[in-house]
């Protein structure tokens, strides 16, 4: 008989998945391996991630240039444990039981490198705290 507990799943939603959930999605995946699914997804998807927050993530190590924004489905929330919003506001589906966190962060749209370091250094941390949570 396994004791092993099934994996918890985190998705990760904003409005264009072209950065802040995109940043979110690779820190926790970076820190937490196999431990965690991981999903992002955006409301109304851009064509590319953000080429400054590619910048920017693979100055911290963490190569994201293949990524590309997906499209918010019903079934990616239905299948996760935790949906973190990232300003996407009325446009994230809710489900009953989901645990949903609000982070609220500047959007890095349209920001050079420099406006987008503050943006990735908060979200390594919220995604520390997340993960410490998630270990529990």
């Amino acid at each position: 008989m396994s004791t092993a507990t099934p994996r918890p799943s985190v998705l990760f939603v904003c409005v264009h998945n072209a950065g802040r959930s995109q940043m979110a999605a690779a820190f926790l995946t970076h820190f937490a391996g196999d431990r965690v699914e991981v999903r992002s997804a955006g409301s109304a998807p851009a064509d590319t991630v953000n080429p400054a927050v590619v910048d920017a993530m693979k100055e911290v190590g963490i190569d994201i240039s293949a990524e590309t924004p997906k499209v918010l489905t019903v079934e990616a929330v239905r299948a996760s444990d935790v949906v973190i919003t990232m300003g996407c506001g009325d446009t994230c589906p809710v489900f009953p039981g989901k645990r949903y966190l609000d982070w609220q962060l500047d959007d890095p749209a349209g920001q050079g490198v420099d406006a987008v370091r503050p943006i990735r250094d908060e979200i390594e941390q919220r995604i520390r705290g997340l993960l410490a949570d998630l270990d529990g």
